[in-house]
């Protein structure tokens, strides 16, 4: 083999491939989502045992193949352990990271996308924040990422940017009261569209600050869910077991 490469982030998704290896897939800052094998990953004496699974997220040094690469070292600096002594938790996160593996690729800059989902799996072990609102949060941010978010910051037919007080499926975002008419348009308070703006717009770090009146949530809940099921065809598997 050639000279190898180290490669930072985390397992999305392993799979078992003959007796004792494991192929998985990883998504990495410097070439976004990739497959990779690790040799003997499920021996019991491996020292790939705990770094194949998903979650684990640190370095990895890997030789690259033809069509996938192979995993020499890893050094895993968080294996979120924590999440697996809570079912609901450990459930939305496998959502989060199959979200991610479908809307990245491979030979991608995946900076953006490894800390969104990283800063979301640590917001799932605050208990101020509720999972359902971390849902909502993580899949409106990962729409800004891949450029497939609502217009919320100006009406959609004639760019007014105040009096945002309807949101319509159709037109992708919000319109004002001059625009409603001949509109099919969902009501959109002043709360559910701050919130709105600023998951859109706000630092990384500050994303997962803030928590919404039962009210609010559910409007902004019924939102970004509608606008999901319209504009993404794919069905996660993972989906299934929240709550």
């Amino acid at each position: 083999m050639g000279h190898t490469i180290v490669l930072t982030g985390m397992v999305l998704a392993a799979m078992p491939v003959g007796d004792y290896d494991k192929r998985v897939q990883i998504l990495t800052r410097e070439r976004g989502k990739i497959a990779a094998f690790m040799r003997g990953a499920r021996r019991q004496n491996s020292a790939f045992l705990a770094a194949s699974n998903p979650f684990s997220f640190g370095e990895f040094e890997v030789y690259e193949g033809k069509n996938s690469y192979s995993v020499a070292k890893a050094a895993i600096t968080n294996y979120f352990r924590e999440l697996a002594k809570d079912l609901d938790a450990v459930s939305y996160g496998f959502y989060f990271l199959e979200m991610a593996s479908y809307y990245t690729q491979e030979n991608m800059d995946g900076t953006d996308f490894l800390n969104l989902l990283y800063v979301t799996l640590k917001a799932l072990l605050k208990p101020a924040v509720g999972n359902r609102l971390v849902r909502r949060i993580y899949e409106l941010r990962v729409l800004v990422l891949s450029g497939e978010y609502p217009e919320v910051f100006s009406c959609t037919k004639c760019g007014r940017k105040e009096e945002l007080y309807y949101f319509s499926l159709k037109r992708h975002g919000a319109l004002c009261p001059d625009c409603i008419k001949g509109e099919y348009a969902a009501p959109l308070d002043e709360s559910a569209l701050y919130a709105l703006q600023y998951i859109i717009t706000a630092p990384l770090q500050k994303l997962y600050t803030f928590t919404l009146s039962d009210a609010v949530f559910g409007r902004l809940e019924e939102i970004v869910s509608a606008y999901i099921r319209q504009n993404q065809d794919h069905i996660f598997k993972s989906e299934e077991m929240l709550t």
